[in-house]
C-alpha cells in the first residue's frame, strides 16, 4: 500500500469514527448538559427584551409582609385582585393559582363572581382526566357559564430540572400559553410543537417582564395605564411557596408565574423560536466531522487543524446568528465532530507518517546495507586489483610474491605501534603492497641484469618510483591515493640522497618512511638467487646502523621490537633465536648506492 493510500485510509477512518462519535453523543444525550449551556449562552447573548404586552402580578414576600396573612390567602382577595384588573383594562387575566379544592361558599363565590365581572379569566390546574376535564371552581360547567376556562401549568422538565419548553396541551387540556393565545385570537398550530414541546422564547433572565406586587395590586398603589391592554399573569414568587425553577436563561432561578408569562408571549407571537430541521442538523454534524480530515488530502497539518479552529468558530457564530432568526440549532453535537475530526485528522497523519518514516528508515537501512555491501565489494576488487598488480611486478622481479604479503604486515604494525589508528593501519598495510608497481615497466634487461648497472640503466630503474606512482594517481580512494605516495617516496632517504626527489627528514611523508624501512628489512631478511638470507640479529644491526641515515631513527627504535616479534611468525625458515642488535657486527651492502641489481 502507498503512502498516500495509507493516508487516504486513516483520513476516512477518521472522518467516520468523528461523525459516529458526535452522532452518538447526541443520540445518548452526552453533550445534553453541554448543549443547555450553549442554549443559555445564546441567550445571554441575544440580551434581555422586556415586552410591553405583559405584566406580572407576584405574591412576593413584600406582599406577605404588607397583607400579614399565611398562605393559602383567602379567596376573596384572588377576587378583588381579578375586579381591579378588569377595571383598569387588562386584555387578559392568567391566575397561576389552582382553585381546585372547594373552600366556604363564601369565599368561592366571590372569586366565581369576580371572574364573571371580569367576563372569564385563564385559571391553572395540574390535574384533569383523560378527557381534560377539571375540578377549578367546580368544574368545567361553572366555568364555561362565566366564560372561563382552566389549562394545564405544568411544564416538561429538561435535563437537570431545567425548565425551556411548553407543551401544547397536556394530555386533552391546553396548557395556559396556548389557552391564553387562543382567547385573545392568536391561537397558536399544534404543529409548532414537537414531542418535547416548543421552545420558551425568553425575554431574558428572571426580572426582564415588568411585574407588580400583588399587595400594591389590590392596595391600589398600581397605576391602571400599566394594566391596560396587557396580558396579566398573577402567581406566586415568593422562595418560601417553592415555585422557583432554573431556566437557560440564568444561573438565578425564575418563578413560574414568569416561565408562564414568557410562554404565553411566545404563543402569542406564534413560537418564533424553532428547532433546525433535523436533516439540516445532520448534515451540519456530517459535514464539520469530515471537512478537516478531507481537507488534510490537500493541506498540511497545522493549516488543516487551523481550519479546524475557523471552523468551530464559525460554528458558534452561525448558531448565534440562527438564533437571533428563530433557529435552535444543535452545538455540542458539531462542535464535537470538528474537534474530533480535527484531533483525528492529527492522530492519522502522525500515525501514517510515522509508518511512512519507519519505512523510509527500513529502506534505508536496506539500502545502505546493500551500499556498504557493495562498496566493500568495490574496495575488495580494487584491493584485489591493487594485490595483482603488484605481484605481478614482483613476479618480475623473480619474487614469489610472498614479499608484498609481508611488506603488508611490517608496515601494519609499526604502524600500530606508532599509535595510527587502527583505520589508518588497515589502509596502510593495503597500500603498501603497491610500492613496487612501477616496476612492470622497466625492461627485463635492467630488472633483470644481475650485474652492476650502468649510470643510464640506473637512472631507468629509478623511475620506477614516479612510473608507479604516475599508475596510481587520479583516484578517489583512500588505498590508492596512499598507494601512491608511498610508490613515490619509499626510496627516499632521511639523509636526503634518495630518489626520485631526494627529500630529506620529515619532508618525507610517514607512509613512504614506514614502507621504506618494511621493505629493506624483508629485502634481507629474504633468500635472493644473488644471495643468502641475513639474520635477524644481523638486519637489525644493518636497520640500526642506517637509522639518521636511510631511515628515520624515531622509526628505527619501535621496529626493532616490532621485527623481533613478527620475525618467526614471517620467516619460519629462521632458526636463528633473536639476540640482541649489538652483538652482531654491522653488514654494509644494500643500502649504498651500489647494491646488488635485484634490490634497486
Amino acid at each position: 500500500m502507498t503512502a498516500r493510500r495509507r493516508l487516504v485510509l486513516g483520513l476516512l477512518t477518521a472522518a467516520t469514527l468523528s461523525v459516529a462519535a458526535a452522532l452518538a453523543a447526541q443520540v445518548s444525550d452526552v453533550v445534553h448538559a453541554t448543549e443547555q449551556r450553549a442554549v443559555a449562552a445564546r441567550f445571554a447573548i441575544r440580551g434581555a427584551s422586556t415586552p410591553d404586552d405583559m405584566l406580572l402580578v407576584t405574591i412576593d414576600d413584600a406582599t406577605f409582609s404588607a397583607l400579614r396573612r399565611q398562605w393559602p390567602f383567602p379567596r376573596s382577595l384572588h377576587a378583588k385582585a381579578i375586579d381591579v384588573l378588569h377595571v383598569a383594562g387588562a386584555r387578559e387575566i392568567v391566575y397561576d393559582v389552582q382553585f381546585t379544592e372547594p373552600t366556604t361558599a363564601r369565599e368561592d363565590g366571590a372569586l366565581y363572581a369576580a371572574v364573571d365581572r371580569a367576563g372569564g379569566a385563564v385559571l391553572a390546574t395540574s390535574e384533569s382526566d383523560a378527557q381534560g376535564r377539571t375540578a377549578v371552581l367546580g368544574g368545567d360547567e361553572n366555568l364555561r357559564a362565566v366564560h372561563a376556562e382552566a389549562a394545564a401549568a405544568n411544564l416538561p422538565d429538561d435535563f437537570g430540572a431545567v425548565l425551556s419548553r411548553f407543551p401544547y396541551a397536556v394530555g386533552a387540556l391546553p396548557s395556559l400559553a396556548t389557552a391564553t393565545a387562543r382567547r385573545v385570537g392568536r391561537p397558536v398550530s399544534r404543529s409548532a410543537f414537537d414531542g418535547d414541546g416548543a421552545w420558551i422564547d425568553f425575554r431574558g433572565p428572571p426580572g426582564t417582564i415588568e411585574s407588580v406586587p400583588f399587595s400594591a395590586l389590590i392596595g391600589g398603589r398600581v397605576d391602571p395605564a400599566l394594566i391596560r391592554g396587557r396580558i396579566v399573569v398573577v402567581g406566586t414568587s415568593a422562595p418560601s411557596l417553592q415555585d422557583l425553577h432554573s431556566t437557560p436563561t440564568s444561573a438565578a432561578p425564575m418563578s413560574g408565574a414568569e416561565i408562564q408569562a414568557n410562554a404565553i408571549w411566545t404563543a402569542l407571537h406564534g413560537v418564533p423560536l424553532r428547532d433546525a430541521p433535523l436533516p439540516i442538523e445532520l448534515a451540519l454534524v456530517v459535514l464539520l466531522g469530515v471537512a478537516v480530515p478531507l481537507l488534510r488530502l490537500r493541506l498540511r497539518v497545522l493549516a488543516a487543524a487551523a481550519v479546524g479552529v475557523l471552523l468551530a468558530a464559525a460554528l458558534l457564530a452561525g448558531s448565534q446568528l440562527a438564533f437571533d432568526h428563530g433557529v435552535v440549532t444543535w452545538v455540542s453535537a458539531p462542535l464535537l465532530a470538528v474537534v474530533t475530526g480535527t484531533l483525528a485528522m492529527v492522530v492519522a497523519s502522525h500515525l501514517a507518517e510515522s509508518f511512512e518514516r519507519r519505512r523510509v528508515s527500513r529502506d534505508n537501512e536496506i539500502l545502505e546495507a546493500r551500499v556498504r555491501e557493495r562498496t566493500q565489494e568495490l574496495r575488495e576488487t580494487q584491493l584485489e586489483i591493487l594485490q595483482r598488480l603488484s605481484r605481478a611486478a614482483e613476479w618480475r622481479d623473480g619474487d614469489t610474491g610472498k614479499h608484498i604479503v609481508r611488506m603488508a604486515r611490517l608496515s601494519q604494525a609499526l604502524a600500530a605501534a606508532i599509535g595510527l589508528s587502527p583505520a589508518e593501519t588497515e589502509t596502510l598495510g593495503h597500500a603498501a603492497v603497491a610500492h613496487d608497481i612501477g616496476k612492470i615497466a622497466i625492461p627485463d634487461r635492467i630488472l633483470l641484469k644481475p650485474g652492476k648497472l650502468t649510470p643510464e640503466e640506473r637512472e631507468e630503474m629509478e623511475q620506477h618510483a614516479s612510473i608507479g606512482a604516475t599508475m596510481l594517481s587520479g583516484s578517489r580512494s583512500a588505498v590508492m591515493q596512499l598507494a601512491e605516495t608511498i610508490a613515490l617516496t619509499h626510496h627516499e632517504r632521511w639523509d636526503g640522497s634518495g630518489y626520485p626527489r631526494g627529500l630529506r627528514g620529515t619532508d618525507i611523508p610517514l607512509p613512504g618512511r614506514i614502507c621504506a624501512l618494511c621493505d629493506v628489512f624483508d629485502a634481507l631478511m629474504s633468500e635472493r638467487p644473488y644471495k643468502q638470507p641475513w639474520s635477524l640479529s644481523e638486519t637489525l644491526a644493518e636497520i640500526r646502523a642506517q637509522s639518521g641515515r636511510q631511515f628515520d631513527p624515531d622509526l628505527v627504535e619501535v621496529f626493532v621490537d616490532v621485527a623481533s616479534q613478527l620475525c618467526a611468525d614471517l620467516y619460519p625458515e629462521h632458526t636463528q633465536r633473536v639476540r640482541p642488535a649489538r652483538d652482531a657486527a654491522p653488514r654494509r651492502w644494500p643500502l649504498s648506492r651500489s647494491a646488488p641489481a635485484r634490490h634497486r
